[in-house]
């Protein structure tokens, strides 16, 4: 999970630990993939709901691509799922297409899957990804030509989508899945949630997850839940 950036449309604050309806931005997308095995944050350490492994880009602020770099470091299983932290909607039930990606060796297989949104728009950061074909890739990147002033070798400041555009990719519809990029996106969320009458949903899911429940879980009572 990419958890750095420095936000700059937000006025440089820690966008991650900006909160929606009483969560984090980041325990909301930690609550999103609680089923991983591992789970790997780059960006700054900050307290989480649940364990996660940290690690940082070496130096830090240099773009997506050296985040991503970082945190396969730390990856140990042959699939990944690439998901940022300020997705203040996306849900279980959004990732479980991603979790069906399989690991398939043959030439004609896709690399990675990825959704995408109602616009028809990609969304990299929410995607499932061969390791190794990500690390081959981020490679290949590396050594052809960036920006001007990006040192030969470097992934610095170089944008996501040379990424999809360096692997074979499949991509699937996907439902509204917002960020939070600027002042506007993070009110509108909040607003939401409101007028959505969600807030006392979105209590309970904090309740849940503080006391290690899972959304599902079977024969919860709400009302012991409240007392």
């Amino acid at each position: 999970m990419l958890a750095g950036g420095a936000a700059r449309r937000l006025g440089g604050v820690d966008k991650p630990s900006l909160t929606v309806g009483g969560r984090t931005l980041l325990d909301r997308v930690l609550t999103a993939c609680s089923d991983a095995v591992d789970t790997v944050v780059v960006g700054p350490p900050r307290p989480t709901r649940r364990p996660v492994r940290w690690t940082r880009e070496d130096p830090p602020g240099g773009g997506p691509l050296p985040a991503l770099e970082a945190g396969l470091r730390e990856v140990r299983t042959p699939r990944l799922l690439l998901l940022a932290a300020d997705l203040p909607f996306l849900t279980r039930k959004a990732l479980h297409p991603l979790l069906d990606f399989p690991v398939d060796d043959s030439p004609d297989a896709p690399r990675a899957l990825i959704l995408t949104d109602p616009e028809g728009r990609d969304q990299p950061l929410v995607g499932a990804y061969r390791t190794e074909s990500v690390r081959q890739a981020l490679a290949v990147i590396a050594a052809s030509p960036g920006p001007r002033g990006t040192p030969p070798g470097s992934l610095r400041d170089r944008p996501l989508r040379t990424l999809l555009e360096t692997l074979s990719v499949r991509r699937l519809p996907g439902p509204p899945c917002p960020d939070c990029d600027t002042r506007g996106d993070l009110a509108a969320a909040r607003e939401r949630i409101r007028e959505h009458g969600r807030v006392m949903d979105e209590w309970i899911a904090a309740v849940r997850a503080e006391l290690g429940l899972a959304e599902d879980e079977p024969g919860m009572d709400t009302a012991v839940l409240l007392d």
